[in-house]
């Protein structure tokens, strides 16, 4: 990407898109281009068409979309398919129709099916069933990336796509009706913390093994991917390195200086009984996570503390 070229970053208030904005600032790119949602409704497909026709970005991340955890991907899977649909079809005809030279889809490891082989290669796509408790939004994701192969086939675009593992950092969704395990937990052991409990309940055994990708190591990457990458092949982004639900409790337990219990809650679902992404592909064109899981936790902890603060 061209210093001077015009970066449009789909969803720069969120969890991804305002760690793609940091990494694009820190690499001295001066022209992005972003819209908070109350702006600009990507669900139209209208107004997506005005806005790229009137910006003529040059390039795109689309990090754009309704995202949650089990208990929100459960409760409205009707939602999570219509919206990821809509926005994804709104940007990727939008940028076709207005010439961008170069866009990254963002997917989702939970595209791969629920029993796949470990770890998940990106050629595990579609060869089983999907978790049921996302699979609404898996479906969408899937779509998506399908879409950025046909376009290329059909009209000779430059549309990558890369499959993160769990995220988690700066701007996560810390709200406990729909957020996801390690900002959930974050939030618990603070405030059990803060509050004085002697326990805290975490869903399921504790057992499932989930990988976590520091958020910003994530947009490093996707830098990464837009200057170095083409092609229709998925791209998996993780770590390669995975954890059980029970050692992250501990972990963020002691980063946050709880002295008290964990107790697991086996009447909630559990989800993927494992997670792990193959990350060979990527650290074979080149790229590799820094950020340890215990350096990450620490860096996210000090960020919810402090957005606290700010609030109260």
């Amino acid at each position: 990407m061209e210093r001077d070229a015009k970066i449009y970053v789909a969803g720069h208030q969120g969890l991804v898109g305002s760690a793609i904005v940091r990494a694009l600032r820190t690499q001295r790119y001066r022209n992005i281009v972003f819209r908070a949602k109350k702006d600009l409704d990507l669900t139209s497909s209208e107004v997506t068409e005005a806005f790229f026709r009137s910006e003529r970005p040059s390039y795109v991340f689309l990090a754009a979309a309704k995202v949650g955890g089990i208990l929100a991907n459960n409760s409205y899977p009707a939602d999570f398919i219509r919206i990821n649909l809509s926005i994804q079809n709104n940007v990727l005809e939008s940028a076709r129709l207005n010439d961008v030279k170069k866009l990254l889809f963002l997917g989702s490891s939970c595209i791969y099916p629920k029993h796949a082989e470990q770890p998940i290669r990106e050629d595990s796509l579609l060869t089983g069933a999907l978790e049921p408790t996302n699979e609404a939004y898996a479906i969408a994701k899937i779509a998506g990336l399908v879409m950025c192969r046909s376009y290329n086939r059909q009209y000779g675009t430059n549309y990558i796509a890369a499959m993160p593992t769990n995220l988690y950092g700066p701007n996560d969704n810390f709200d406990l009706a729909s957020s996801h395990v390690l900002p959930a937990l974050i939030r618990k052991f603070i405030e059990a913390k803060d509050n004085g409990l002697h326990s805290v309940s975490v869903w399921g055994s504790g057992m499932p093994r989930r990988e976590f990708l520091y958020v910003d190591d994530l947009a490093d990457a996707c830098l990464f991917l837009m200057n170095r990458y083409e092609g229709n092949d998925v791209v998996n982004v993780g770590t390669g390195i995975d954890i059980s639900i029970g050692e992250l409790a501990k972990m963020i337990a002691e980063a946050v200086e709880f002295k008290g219990t964990i107790e697991y809650d086996p009447s909630k679902p559990d989800g993927t009984p494992r997670k792990l992404l193959d990350v060979s592909r990527l650290n074979e064109l080149g790229w590799k996570a820094t950020t340890t899981l215990e350096g990450g936790i620490r860096q996210t902890v000090e960020w919810y503390r402090q957005t606290l603060q700010r609030k109260r």
